[in-house]
């Protein structure tokens, strides 16, 4: 099934302006085919932050180290932040990075983890997994879950509280957070306290109105969205035989999942089926907390972080782990 592109919402202004500003090798990749993943990752590696950045003036410790992977797999990379003062055990965070399933590091939204460690009193752990398309599914779900059983094996090393741990991703991200939890979930693996969506990749099916509205406009269009499942499921994508711990929209039963935060742009790709997951999740009774940017394009508050409504949706996400966390 296909649906036809549709008249999409106007960008907000602000975010307009910034994503036409964008240099001239971001701009490059802002749709991907299959031959542009090196040049994307190229671009992603690029903007690795300055690690002395993120030690926030000595607030935050920083490590990095190789953690046991899937039985038969390489060990996983992992950056392990926490805060100096004082002592724990803290809430931890534990972050799976973005890039459309195909690009991405440990690194990825370093920034935004480092300034949750210090400013929440948090341990952050984020993970590096195998990509797409030399590593389709399962491999960077596997490692994601290898991962969280490693950070909640090693609670007390790591001076983590395991009755607060939270899984965060965004995009691709937010689509391996959201099929870990579900694996977590059948497995009776490491409890979640809550989960953090952020403008998450879910189904692989494309068919809903928002994943055929973009084409060549705002970051991760219709072109990209195919790239990215295509290289993660191959022929498989949009059949019948996909696991819905790849595309979680597919998940028949969303109970006993943990609580959840949801945040999606109006106008990307991933609006409708994160719309829809939250209100799945909501009528099997778990507890949703859900946002729409106006105007946002995908992956607006950290590419885009000084806009307005970058700093609405910062702030909110802010506010819900401050909330949860007491």
């Amino acid at each position: 099934m296909t649906t036809a592109k549709s008249s999409r919402p106007p960008f907000d202004p602000e975010l307009g302006a910034i994503l036409a500003s964008f240099p001239e090798d971001i701009q490059a990749v802002l749709s991907i085919g299959p031959e542009d993943i090196p040049a994307f990752r190229a671009v992603n590696r690029s903007m690795r932050p300055e690690v002395e950045l993120l030690r926030r003036g000595g607030a935050v410790a920083i490590e990095e180290r190789l953690v046991p992977g899937p039985q038969g797999a390489p060990d996983l990379p992992v950056v392990i932040m926490r805060p100096t003062r004082g002592p724990g055990p803290w809430p931890a965070i534990y972050h799976i990075h973005g890039g459309g399933m195909v690009s991405g590091d440990q690194w990825e939204m370093a920034e935004t983890l480092a300034g949750w460690v210090d400013l929440l009193g948090v341990v952050g752990v984020s993970v590096g997994y195998r990509l797409a398309p030399e590593h389709p599914h399962p491999a960077p779900l596997e490692d994601c879950y290898a991962g969280l059983e490693w950070t909640a094996r090693n609670a007390e090393e790591l001076d983590i509280d395991p009755d607060r741990l939270i899984i965060w991703g965004s995009s691709a991200g937010g689509g391996l957070a959201a099929g870990i939890a579900l694996l977590a979930r059948d497995r009776g693996g490491p409890a979640l306290a809550h989960q953090i969506l952020q403008g998450p990749m879910l189904d692989d099916r494309n068919q809903t109105p928002s994943s055929h509205e973009l084409d060549r406009e705002g970051f991760w269009d219709r072109t990209s969205n195919l790239t990215g499942w295509s290289s993660l499921l191959g022929d498989a994508r949009g059949g019948p035989d996909v696991s819905p711990y790849a595309a979680p929209a597919r998940a028949q039963h969303l109970g006993g999942l943990p609580p959840a935060f949801i945040d999606v742009g109006q106008v990307e790709t991933f609006r409708d089926e994160a719309l829809e997951y939250a209100a799945r999740l909501s009528r099997a009774g778990v507890p949703v907390e859900l946002h729409m940017w106006p105007g946002a394009w995908h992956g607006f508050s950290s590419a885009a972080p000084q806009a307005a409504i970058s700093q609405l949706a910062i702030a909110a996400r802010t506010a819900y782990l401050q909330r949860v966390l007491g």
